[in-house]
């Protein structure tokens, strides 16, 4: 057999790749061309389930590189030692769009961050905005059906979309930013990450910490009209991928200022806003942003179905130093992410390459769909055979917890409009009628009470943006 022999997937050389086994020069096809019977069968399996949300993507890796030690909160290895460097990979996307959709759809963008470390992976999993519509796991099911399409007609109603926030003021924030010029960034290299959630670090003294991920563009923030971002949508929908891409191709590497945000944890009890809400931002200046470090990007993947499409992300990837916080939306997504991880690509897919942990890793899980070589050891623990054990030194502190088990109603004394109406009053002249008209153009068509009951949450956040909209939208 030559080098360059065609075979099946089973090794056995292929004599013919151009012509099926027909009985007779006109047919049927015999189905004992097993060749031809192998590949329809695999052609028919290449496509793993789409992702629910964040289905278009990109990715690349690159490094963090440590420029202030955090030791004095947390153990974890990424933050100490100043040039210390950890090699990561991101994924970029969208949330709401199919995979196919175009890239410069108005959509909040993915923004999740696979760290390397020498504890295993830690996995950063937010978005281009520190705030996101929901607080409540419960609802985050009936948001994305808000924002999908019409299960009747199969096409995108706006309707659907305003009814449900009309009925979901804690949106408003996320609102705001979505239909202002940030709402459609000009590619990914551009804009912001944030972690989003609060998380927590810990230290050697067993003090803990609440604290916020952020990742400042070092490009600038540059975004599109929405008239070039239709246009993009015709001519070159794969904007914002081809142009990572290509920039690290061209060894332009785009890079971010990693800055934290760090809360005592017994501040939290007296905290002007519940600190764990994600429909709520932490003010910079109670909580200056401390930068650490700088993340760069600078080399693409080999392919993209093997390393971007299997990327794998979860909050609940976490390394000692770093833990969860009471927030109701993390906790959900503690759950929710890897569950959907197992689903899309089975039980073992963090032993992916682009998921697996480049430092050692020994449990006990063996066998099942993808299973590697079985290390030389028993399934069972404890033992008595000198297997992996646990290292008690590294339990993070206890967190005290009160509180009877009840379903709270969180609109009940939450202000759901004063960070949107903060954030509206902070934009200039110019960009508040870009705003104001965006919001109403999406309202075109919708039912005159469901514009109104949609006004009635702006005019909270200030009254001057519920007056402008409702004059666009024809009240």
């Amino acid at each position: 057999m030559s080098k360059n022999q065609l075979t099946t997937a089973g090794g056995q050389p292929v004599s013919s790749n151009q012509h099926s086994v027909t009985a007779g020069k006109r047919g049927p096809v015999l189905i004992q061309d097993t060749h031809l019977i192998e590949k329809l069968a695999h052609f028919n399996r290449e496509r793993i389930p789409e992702r629910v949300v964040h289905a278009k993507g990109a990715g690349a890796y690159g490094v963090f590189r440590l420029t202030k030690d955090l030791s004095d909160y947390t153990i974890a290895k990424v933050f100490q030692k100043v040039g210390k460097e950890t090699p990561l990979f991101l994924r970029f996307s969208t949330v709401a769009g199919e995979k196919g959709s175009a890239d410069t759809e108005r959509d909040p963008r993915g923004f999740a961050v696979k760290f390397y470390t020498e504890d295993g992976i830690w996995d950063v999993v937010g978005n281009n905005t520190p705030v996101f519509f929901e607080r409540d796991p419960l609802k985050f099911p009936d948001f994305i059906h808000s924002q999908k399409r019409d299960p009747i007609t199969g096409y995108k109603n706006p309707v659907r979309m305003w009814d449900y926030w009309s009925q979901a003021p804690e949106a408003m924030h996320q609102i705001t930013i979505l239909f202002s010029d940030r709402g459609i960034p000009d590619g990914y290299r551009f804009m912001n990450g944030y972690g989003s959630h609060t998380f927590s670090f810990w230290n050697q003294k067993s003090e803990r910490f609440w604290v916020k991920f952020h990742f400042k563009s070092k490009q600038g923030i540059k975004n599109l009209t929405p008239e070039k971002a239709g246009e993009l949508a015709g001519s070159d929908p794969d904007y914002a991928t081809r142009d990572l891409f290509e920039s690290i191709h061209k060894k332009d590497f785009p890079k971010w200022r990693v800055c934290v945000q760090i809360m005592p944890e017994k501040d939290a009890d007296n905290y002007k806003v519940n600190p764990f809400d994600l429909t709520k931002i932490w003010s910079h200046k109670d909580y200056p942003l401390i930068e650490v470090g700088e993340l760069e990007l600078n080399r693409n993947p080999k392919n993209y179905f093997f390393e971007v499409e299997q990327a794998a992300f979860s909050p609940s990837n976490l390394v000692p130093g770093i833990g969860v916080s009471p927030d109701k939306m993390l906790q959900g997504r503690l759950f929710a992410y890897p569950d959907a991880q197992r689903y899309r690509l089975g039980g073992n897919y963090q032993l992916i390459p682009v998921n697996r942990s480049l430092s050692p890793t020994k449990n006990y899980q063996m066998d099942g769909y993808r299973s590697e070589e079985n290390p030389s050891y028993d399934n069972y623990e404890p033992n008595g055979f000198s297997g992996p054990i646990e290292d008690e030194q590294l339990a993070e502190p206890p967190l005290r917890i009160s509180g009877d088990a009840d379903r709270y109603n969180s609109h009940k004394e939450n202000d759901d409009f004063s960070q949107a109406g903060d954030l509206y009053r902070m934009l200039k002249p110019e960009e508040k009628e870009r705003l104001t008209s965006v919001i109403a153009g999406t309202m075109k068509g919708i039912p005159k009470d469901l514009v109104k009951k949609n006004v009635e949450h702006f005019t909270k956040c200030d009254p001057e943006y519920g007056k402008k909209i409702a004059e666009k939208a024809g009240l």
